[in-house]
């Protein structure tokens, strides 16, 4: 049996960019391991509008509900590990590789997925570094897609049209986040993946990307990971067949 974990900066981060994938993977039977590293309390609260209940909700820190709503958002996939660390601050927390160490250590991970190394939040950067440092040599490194696919190379696509309503669901369950908004960004992005590998787009395919950590000595890791999209020869309308 497979241990894989995910590693997001924050709490909706693994919905929006590792949840196909960890679906996938505890459909097959693999054993998943969630980590979320920071509290999200640098979020802006959408609840806290002029509305009666927006200001009763808004009266419950954010910290407090943004771990409320990712232990809802992932309870299908298990229930995650949140390690607190300051949001907005991962590139100068001096406990954070400890902290981090500390939650990795009992965890017999045979894959880690966490964020790019290039991805646009900064939080996202230092915690792709800090989770590099805390393996070591003792598994693979996975990296998931960046925002919309910005500056990142795919090596490997994973089909999660089977999962994308309970990733949906999943991101919906960050009412604090206005999430229809990175429903719609996730939906059309993971739709374009998928279409890069030939699949019909008016019929809802879906797709994630992820590209290995490349760390010595694990060359090839393609047998850890869920099966990609089928492969669908493209054919010209009327010509000469497959080219």
């Amino acid at each position: 049996m497979t241990h894989i974990t995910a590693i997001g900066a924050h709490p909706d981060d693994i919905e929006i960019f590792m949840y196909g994938l960890m679906a996938a993977c505890q459909a097959r039977g693999d054993t998943l391991t969630l980590i979320v590293a920071t509290d999200g309390a640098a979020g802006h609260d959408a609840e806290a509008s002029t509305t009666t209940t927006a200001k009763a909700l808004a009266k419950k820190p954010l910290a407090k509900k943004r771990s409320e709503e990712t232990t809802r958002a992932l309870s299908p996939l298990g229930v995650p590990i949140l390690l607190g660390l300051g949001d907005g601050q991962l590139t100068h927390d001096t406990n954070a590789f400890a902290t981090l160490q500390a939650a990795l250590k009992d965890t017999p991970s045979d894959l880690v997925v966490t964020h790019a190394p290039n991805d646009y939040h900064p939080d996202h950067r230092a915690l792709s570094q800090l989770v590099a440092s805390a393996i070591g040599f003792r598994c693979p490194l996975l990296y998931a897609d960046t925002l919309l696919g910005i500056d990142f190379t795919p090596q490997f696509y994973v089909d999660i049209t089977p999962y994308m309503p309970a990733k949906t669901q999943a991101i919906m369950a960050h009412t604090s986040q206005d999430p229809a908004r990175f429903v719609t960004a996730t939906r059309l992005h993971n739709q374009f993946r998928a279409a890069q590998m030939n699949a019909p787009v008016k019929e809802g395919h879906y797709a994630e990307c992820y590209r290995s950590g490349g760390r010595f000595p694990f060359a090839d890791i393609r047998g850890l990971l869920p099966p990609p999209p089928p492969l669908r020869p493209f054919y010209v309308v009327g010509g000469p067949g497959l080219i």
